[in-house]
């Protein structure tokens, strides 16, 4: 299990630069202080620019940070012509954070994608795509949408994240 250097101060905010707009994210440090730490940290080496957003589910969520999606075109995300598409990560597991976590998925909820096991979460998230209250204590709330909602509405697979840089981060 991955720790991170990164010490949320929980005033960081993400700005999420797609290709269809701007996305700006309250993210939760104090109470999801290891998946803010290494969203952080991965984002302020780049890890997620060029990502793709590879899945897309009407009503659900839209997902991206698989790092198997940087070198493929839009159709074969889409198609997932690999076949492996959604299972790519950071080289670690963070510890998921859920459990004494008040926040809930409402429409633009930022989160850690997992697998079955609860502490699988590494670099791939979701946005939620209206209230899904029965992802509740199952997965980590990890920041909430202040801006650009309407971008998160536009966003299909395939589509870019050019870039993710935070605010508010201490040095």
């Amino acid at each position: 299990m991955y720790t991170p250097a990164y010490k949320p101060n929980g005033k960081e905010v993400a700005v999420i630069k797609t290709n269809k707009g701007t996305i700006t994210v309250n993210l939760l440090g104090n109470d999801a202080p290891i998946t803010v730490g290494s969203f952080v940290e991965l984002a302020n080496k780049s890890f997620y620019n060029g990502l793709k957003f590879h899945r897309f589910e009407p009503g659900f969520v839209i997902q991206g940070g698989d790092p198997q999606t940087k070198d493929l075109t839009a159709e074969q995300v889409k198609a997932n012509s690999t076949g492996s598409i959604g299972t790519g990560g950071p080289g670690y597991m963070i510890a998921g954070e859920f459990a004494n976590n008040p926040n809930k998925h409402v429409d633009g909820t930022l989160a850690m994608a997992r697998s079955q096991s609860p502490d699988s979460g590494g670099s791939q998230f979701y946005f939620t795509l209206g209230p899904q209250s029965f992802l509740d204590n199952n997965y980590t709330v990890f920041g909430q949408t202040t801006k650009g909602l309407d971008v998160i509405h536009q966003l299909g697979a395939g589509d870019v994240i050019e870039s993710i840089t935070i605010e508010n981060a201490t040095k």
